[in-house]
Protein backbone atom coordinates (compact mmCIF):
# COMPACT_ATOMS: atom_id res chain seq x y z
CA UNK A 1 0.00 0.00 0.00
CA UNK A 2 2.71 2.52 1.05
CA UNK A 3 5.84 2.49 -1.14
CA UNK A 4 7.74 5.32 0.54
CA UNK A 5 7.36 8.04 3.15
CA UNK A 6 9.08 11.36 2.44
CA UNK A 7 9.68 13.85 5.24
CA UNK A 8 9.81 17.52 4.29
CA UNK A 9 13.28 19.07 4.56
CA UNK A 10 13.50 22.70 5.62
CA UNK A 11 15.01 25.01 3.01
CA UNK A 12 15.86 28.70 3.46
CA UNK A 13 15.04 30.63 0.28
CA UNK A 14 16.60 33.80 1.66
CA UNK A 15 15.23 36.84 3.43
CA UNK A 16 13.64 34.70 6.11
CA UNK A 17 11.46 32.69 3.71
CA UNK A 18 11.64 29.03 4.73
CA UNK A 19 9.79 26.18 3.03
CA UNK A 20 9.40 22.45 3.51
CA UNK A 21 10.93 20.76 0.44
CA UNK A 22 9.38 17.37 -0.37
CA UNK A 23 10.13 16.71 -4.04
CA UNK A 24 12.55 16.01 -5.57
CA UNK A 25 13.81 13.38 -3.11
CA UNK A 26 16.86 11.18 -3.63
CA UNK A 27 14.78 8.01 -3.46
CA UNK A 28 11.90 9.40 -5.48
CA UNK A 29 12.52 12.22 -7.93
CA UNK A 30 8.98 12.42 -9.34
CA UNK A 31 5.41 11.28 -8.76
CA UNK A 32 3.80 11.09 -12.19
CA UNK A 33 4.82 14.39 -13.82
CA UNK A 34 5.17 16.19 -10.44
CA UNK A 35 8.87 16.97 -10.03
CA UNK A 36 8.86 19.63 -7.30
CA UNK A 37 6.75 20.16 -4.19
CA UNK A 38 7.30 22.88 -1.59
CA UNK A 39 5.19 23.49 1.52
CA UNK A 40 5.10 27.28 2.12
CA UNK A 41 4.63 28.26 5.76
CA UNK A 42 2.52 28.42 7.76
CA UNK A 43 4.08 31.69 8.86
CA UNK A 44 3.03 35.12 10.08
CA UNK A 45 4.35 38.09 8.12
CA UNK A 46 4.60 41.35 10.02
CA UNK A 47 3.58 44.57 8.32
CA UNK A 48 6.50 46.62 7.07
CA UNK A 49 9.04 43.82 7.46
CA UNK A 50 8.26 41.38 4.64
CA UNK A 51 10.04 43.03 1.67
CA UNK A 52 13.02 40.71 2.02
CA UNK A 53 10.78 37.68 1.61
CA UNK A 54 9.84 38.65 -1.95
CA UNK A 55 10.77 36.17 -4.67
CA UNK A 56 12.51 38.43 -7.19
CA UNK A 57 12.21 37.84 -10.96
CA UNK A 58 13.66 34.47 -11.95
CA UNK A 59 13.39 32.11 -14.95
CA UNK A 60 11.87 28.70 -15.72
CA UNK A 61 11.92 26.28 -18.65
CA UNK A 62 10.28 22.93 -19.35
CA UNK A 63 7.64 22.92 -16.60
CA UNK A 64 4.39 24.32 -15.27
CA UNK A 65 4.42 25.96 -11.84
CA UNK A 66 1.30 25.47 -9.73
CA UNK A 67 0.73 27.88 -6.85
CA UNK A 68 -2.10 27.20 -4.39
CA UNK A 69 -2.72 28.95 -1.07
CA UNK A 70 -4.64 27.94 2.05
CA UNK A 71 -4.05 31.37 3.65
CA UNK A 72 -2.52 34.67 2.65
CA UNK A 73 -1.86 36.49 -0.59
CA UNK A 74 0.94 36.68 -3.18
CA UNK A 75 1.29 39.02 -6.16
CA UNK A 76 2.33 37.31 -9.41
CA UNK A 77 3.94 39.14 -12.35
CA UNK A 78 5.48 37.48 -15.40
CA UNK A 79 7.09 38.03 -18.80
CA UNK A 80 3.89 37.30 -20.76
CA UNK A 81 2.32 40.39 -19.16
CA UNK A 82 0.36 38.87 -16.28
CA UNK A 83 -0.18 40.72 -13.01
CA UNK A 84 -2.58 39.17 -10.51
CA UNK A 85 -2.83 38.45 -6.81
CA UNK A 86 -3.47 34.84 -5.79
CA UNK A 87 -5.64 34.23 -2.74
CA UNK A 88 -6.80 31.12 -0.85
CA UNK A 89 -8.59 28.49 -2.93
CA UNK A 90 -7.35 29.92 -6.24
CA UNK A 91 -4.74 28.48 -8.57
CA UNK A 92 -1.98 30.08 -10.65
CA UNK A 93 -0.86 27.74 -13.44
CA UNK A 94 2.17 29.07 -15.32
CA UNK A 95 3.59 27.01 -18.18
CA UNK A 96 7.19 27.96 -18.93
CA UNK A 97 7.70 26.00 -22.15
CA UNK A 98 10.83 27.37 -23.82
CA UNK A 99 11.18 30.07 -21.19
CA UNK A 100 9.34 32.46 -18.88
CA UNK A 101 10.29 34.71 -15.98
CA UNK A 102 8.16 35.75 -13.01
CA UNK A 103 8.18 37.23 -9.53
CA UNK A 104 6.11 36.58 -6.42
CA UNK A 105 5.82 39.42 -3.95
CA UNK A 106 4.11 39.83 -0.61
CA UNK A 107 2.63 43.28 -1.04
CA UNK A 108 -0.39 42.76 1.22
CA UNK A 109 1.90 41.53 3.98
CA UNK A 110 4.17 44.54 3.53
CA UNK A 111 1.20 46.86 3.93
CA UNK A 112 -0.91 45.29 6.67
CA UNK A 113 0.69 41.96 7.65
CA UNK A 114 -0.50 38.49 6.62
CA UNK A 115 -0.60 34.81 7.51
CA UNK A 116 0.90 32.73 4.69
CA UNK A 117 0.31 29.04 4.07
CA UNK A 118 0.30 27.14 0.77
CA UNK A 119 1.93 24.80 -1.70
CA UNK A 120 3.98 25.37 -4.82
CA UNK A 121 4.40 22.39 -7.11
CA UNK A 122 6.06 21.95 -10.49
CA UNK A 123 4.75 19.68 -13.22
CA UNK A 124 7.30 18.60 -15.83
CA UNK A 125 6.19 18.92 -19.45
CA UNK A 126 6.21 16.09 -22.00
CA UNK A 127 9.08 16.29 -24.51
CA UNK A 128 6.73 17.52 -27.24
CA UNK A 129 5.72 20.53 -25.10
CA UNK A 130 9.04 21.46 -23.51
CA UNK A 131 9.75 24.17 -26.09
CA UNK A 132 6.18 25.43 -26.45
CA UNK A 133 4.99 29.00 -25.96
CA UNK A 134 4.92 30.24 -22.36
CA UNK A 135 1.44 30.83 -20.93
CA UNK A 136 -0.25 31.82 -17.68
CA UNK A 137 -3.76 31.19 -16.34
CA UNK A 138 -5.45 32.14 -13.08
CA UNK A 139 -8.53 30.32 -11.81
CA UNK A 140 -10.84 31.49 -9.04
CA UNK A 141 -12.02 28.98 -6.46
CA UNK A 142 -15.57 28.99 -7.87
CA UNK A 143 -14.15 27.85 -11.25
CA UNK A 144 -12.60 24.72 -9.74
CA UNK A 145 -14.73 21.57 -9.35
CA UNK A 146 -15.50 20.96 -5.69
CA UNK A 147 -17.76 18.91 -3.45
CA UNK A 148 -18.62 18.41 0.21
CA UNK A 149 -19.87 15.16 1.74
CA UNK A 150 -19.57 13.23 5.00
CA UNK A 151 -17.02 15.56 6.56
CA UNK A 152 -14.88 15.90 3.43
CA UNK A 153 -14.49 19.06 1.36
CA UNK A 154 -12.65 18.42 -1.91
CA UNK A 155 -11.41 20.77 -4.61
CA UNK A 156 -9.91 19.56 -7.90
CA UNK A 157 -7.06 21.94 -8.70
CA UNK A 158 -5.96 20.35 -11.97
CA UNK A 159 -6.43 17.26 -14.12
CA UNK A 160 -9.18 14.67 -13.75
CA UNK A 161 -10.48 12.64 -10.79
CA UNK A 162 -13.78 11.17 -9.59
CA UNK A 163 -15.45 11.94 -12.92
CA UNK A 164 -14.52 15.64 -12.73
CA UNK A 165 -12.09 17.63 -14.88
CA UNK A 166 -10.59 21.00 -13.93
CA UNK A 167 -10.43 23.90 -16.38
CA UNK A 168 -6.66 24.24 -16.10
CA UNK A 169 -4.94 23.17 -19.33
CA UNK A 170 -2.57 20.28 -18.60
CA UNK A 171 -0.19 18.45 -20.93
CA UNK A 172 -0.21 14.89 -19.57
CA UNK A 173 -2.57 12.69 -17.51
CA UNK A 174 -2.57 13.86 -13.87
CA UNK A 175 -4.68 14.82 -10.88
CA UNK A 176 -4.13 17.37 -8.12
CA UNK A 177 -6.62 17.66 -5.25
CA UNK A 178 -7.06 19.66 -2.06
CA UNK A 179 -9.09 17.98 0.70
CA UNK A 180 -10.21 19.30 4.07
CA UNK A 181 -11.38 16.54 6.43
CA UNK A 182 -13.07 16.65 9.81
CA UNK A 183 -11.85 14.18 12.44
CA UNK A 184 -13.07 10.69 11.57
CA UNK A 185 -13.88 11.51 7.93
CA UNK A 186 -12.84 8.99 5.27
CA UNK A 187 -11.86 9.72 1.67
CA UNK A 188 -10.83 7.74 -1.39
CA UNK A 189 -7.63 8.31 -3.35
CA UNK A 190 -8.10 8.32 -7.15
CA UNK A 191 -7.16 4.85 -8.37
CA UNK A 192 -6.83 5.14 -12.15
CA UNK A 193 -3.27 6.50 -12.25
CA UNK A 194 -0.05 4.50 -12.09
CA UNK A 195 1.71 6.89 -9.67
CA UNK A 196 0.06 8.57 -6.68
CA UNK A 197 0.96 10.29 -3.44
CA UNK A 198 -0.60 12.38 -0.73
CA UNK A 199 0.87 15.12 1.43
CA UNK A 200 -0.39 16.10 4.87
CA UNK A 201 -0.25 19.88 5.24
CA UNK A 202 -2.13 19.92 8.56
CA UNK A 203 -3.31 17.33 11.06
CA UNK A 204 -2.97 13.54 11.20
CA UNK A 205 -4.37 10.76 9.00
CA UNK A 206 -4.25 6.99 8.74
CA UNK A 207 -3.90 4.75 5.67
CA UNK A 208 -4.14 0.97 6.03
CA UNK A 209 -3.41 1.21 9.75
CA UNK A 210 -0.34 3.47 9.36
CA UNK A 211 -0.39 6.96 10.87
CA UNK A 212 0.94 10.01 9.04
CA UNK A 213 1.52 13.53 10.26
CA UNK A 214 1.84 17.07 8.90
CA UNK A 215 4.98 17.44 6.79
CA UNK A 216 4.94 13.88 5.43
CA UNK A 217 4.27 12.64 1.91
CA UNK A 218 3.12 9.03 1.47
CA UNK A 219 3.83 7.54 -1.97
CA UNK A 220 1.24 4.86 -2.68
CA UNK A 221 1.45 1.53 -4.45
CA UNK A 222 -1.10 0.64 -7.12
CA UNK A 223 -4.58 -0.36 -6.01
CA UNK A 224 -7.50 1.03 -4.00
CA UNK A 225 -6.55 3.38 -1.17
CA UNK A 226 -8.53 5.26 1.48
CA UNK A 227 -7.44 7.76 4.09
CA UNK A 228 -9.06 8.51 7.43
CA UNK A 229 -8.56 11.78 9.30
CA UNK A 230 -7.49 11.20 12.91
CA UNK A 231 -7.76 14.96 13.54
CA UNK A 232 -9.04 17.80 11.36
CA UNK A 233 -6.68 17.57 8.39
CA UNK A 234 -5.59 19.34 5.22
CA UNK A 235 -4.33 16.89 2.59
CA UNK A 236 -3.06 17.32 -0.98
CA UNK A 237 -3.45 14.34 -3.31
CA UNK A 238 -1.39 14.20 -6.50
CA UNK A 239 -0.22 11.86 -9.22
CA UNK A 240 -0.42 10.88 -12.85
CA UNK A 241 1.44 9.01 -15.53
CA UNK A 242 5.25 9.10 -15.70
CA UNK A 243 6.73 11.12 -18.56
CA UNK A 244 10.33 9.90 -18.41
CA UNK A 245 13.54 11.05 -16.77
CA UNK A 246 14.02 14.77 -16.24
CA UNK A 247 17.07 16.84 -15.33
CA UNK A 248 16.66 19.70 -12.89
CA UNK A 249 18.95 22.60 -12.03
CA UNK A 250 17.67 25.52 -9.97
CA UNK A 251 14.44 26.58 -11.76
CA UNK A 252 15.12 24.71 -14.99
CA UNK A 253 13.65 21.31 -15.92
CA UNK A 254 14.38 19.45 -19.15
CA UNK A 255 14.76 16.03 -20.71
CA UNK A 256 18.09 17.30 -22.09
CA UNK A 257 21.09 18.28 -19.93
CA UNK A 258 22.34 20.37 -22.86
CA UNK A 259 19.12 22.40 -22.77
CA UNK A 260 19.70 23.09 -19.07
CA UNK A 261 23.16 24.44 -19.86
CA UNK A 262 21.71 26.66 -22.57
CA UNK A 263 19.12 28.06 -20.16
CA UNK A 264 21.82 28.82 -17.59
CA UNK A 265 23.85 30.66 -20.23
CA UNK A 266 20.79 32.57 -21.47
CA UNK A 267 19.93 33.78 -17.96
CA UNK A 268 23.48 34.83 -17.16
CA UNK A 269 23.73 36.71 -20.46
CA UNK A 270 20.42 38.55 -19.97
CA UNK A 271 18.72 36.89 -22.94
CA UNK A 272 15.53 36.04 -21.03
CA UNK A 273 12.97 38.84 -20.85
CA UNK A 274 12.06 40.02 -17.35
CA UNK A 275 8.43 40.50 -16.26
CA UNK A 276 6.87 43.50 -17.98
CA UNK A 277 5.75 45.01 -14.67
CA UNK A 278 8.67 43.93 -12.48
CA UNK A 279 11.94 44.38 -14.37
CA UNK A 280 14.13 46.44 -12.07
CA UNK A 281 15.84 43.53 -10.31
CA UNK A 282 16.40 39.82 -10.74
CA UNK A 283 17.69 36.68 -9.02
CA UNK A 284 21.25 35.74 -10.08
CA UNK A 285 22.00 32.21 -11.26
CA UNK A 286 23.25 30.23 -8.25
CA UNK A 287 26.71 28.71 -8.42
CA UNK A 288 25.24 25.29 -7.75
CA UNK A 289 21.78 23.71 -7.65
CA UNK A 290 19.92 24.05 -4.40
Amino acid sequence: MIELVIEQRRRDLGGGMEVGRVLPFHKRRMVGPFIFFDHIGPMDLEAGKSRGLDIRPHPHIGLSTVTYLFDGEMMHRDSVGSEIAIRPGEVNWMTAGRGITHSERFEKAQAVGDHLHGIQAWVALPVADEEGDPTFSHHEGVELPHWEQDGVFGRLIAGSAFGLTAAVKTHSPLFYLHMELTAGARAEVPANYSERALYIARGEIAIAGQHFFAGQMAVLAAGPAFLTALTPATVMLLGGEPIGERHIYWNFVSSSPERIEQAKADWQAGRMKLPDLDNQEYTPLPRRDG
